[in-house]
């Protein structure tokens, strides 16, 4: 089968050993939308905030994210297909830069991971994404360490990232942003932190 996405140029690319080859390619906001809004629009999605959006409200967003200088997003391709949604962002301008105490290097990440296939259950398959996803923002774009703030009640998720390494930290509320271009509600979440040191231990 034929890559379609053979032709985007990727910020990273990795072969993982017994997984495949991922890529992480900027996001497309027109093109990759009919994607995208396939995942947000799931219940399984629903911490991601956009169940009810159409495609064009999800295209536009991404458009939107893409003037900004401190937010972005990309789509994640494993052998071909696409495989998670990946955002990264500055703390200190992002509301969770309010929630703890910034430090130099920090960066923010979101990641929504597509959902399985008809065969269910993937084993390694989280893990070994977001190891890429690590490798690519803690090495190739040199940053100390990733903070990630899931729903609390996302307890899924949370689980997912402290079996990576991932630290908790404190639960805080992420204050409701009112902004012409985006509306965020307030937000109960559960701070997170992996260090280039646990990522990759000497």
């Amino acid at each position: 089968m034929s890559d379609p996405y053979a032709s985007r140029t990727a910020v990273h690319e990795q072969v993982v050993d017994g997984f495949g080859t991922v890529r992480v390619l900027p996001l497309d906001a027109r093109s990759d939308a009919p994607v995208i809004h396939g995942w947000v629009s799931q219940e399984r999605a629903a911490f991601w905030g956009m169940t009810g959006l159409t495609e064009e409200q999800v295209a536009e967003i991404y458009a939107h994210m893409d003037t900004l200088d401190t937010h972005h997003a990309f789509l994640v391709v494993k052998d071909g297909a696409p495989a998670a949604l990946l955002q990264t962002y500055e703390p200190e301008a992002d509301r969770v830069g309010e929630c703890y105490p910034v430090e130099p290097g920090d960066i923010g990440v979101h990641l929504l991971l597509a959902p399985a296939g008809p065969g269910g259950a993937r084993p390694g398959w989280t893990s070994a994404l977001l190891s890429v996803i690590a490798l690519y923002v803690l090495r190739g774009l040199d940053r100390r360490r990733i903070v990630v703030d899931p729903d609390v009640r996302n307890e899924k998720a949370i689980a997912r990232f402290l079996k990576q390494g991932f630290s908790a930290g404190p639960a805080v509320v992420l204050p409701e942003v009112d902004l012409p271009d985006v509306y965020l509600p307030e937000k109960k979440a559960r701070l997170a932190f992996l260090t280039r040191e646990v990522a990759f231990p000497v």
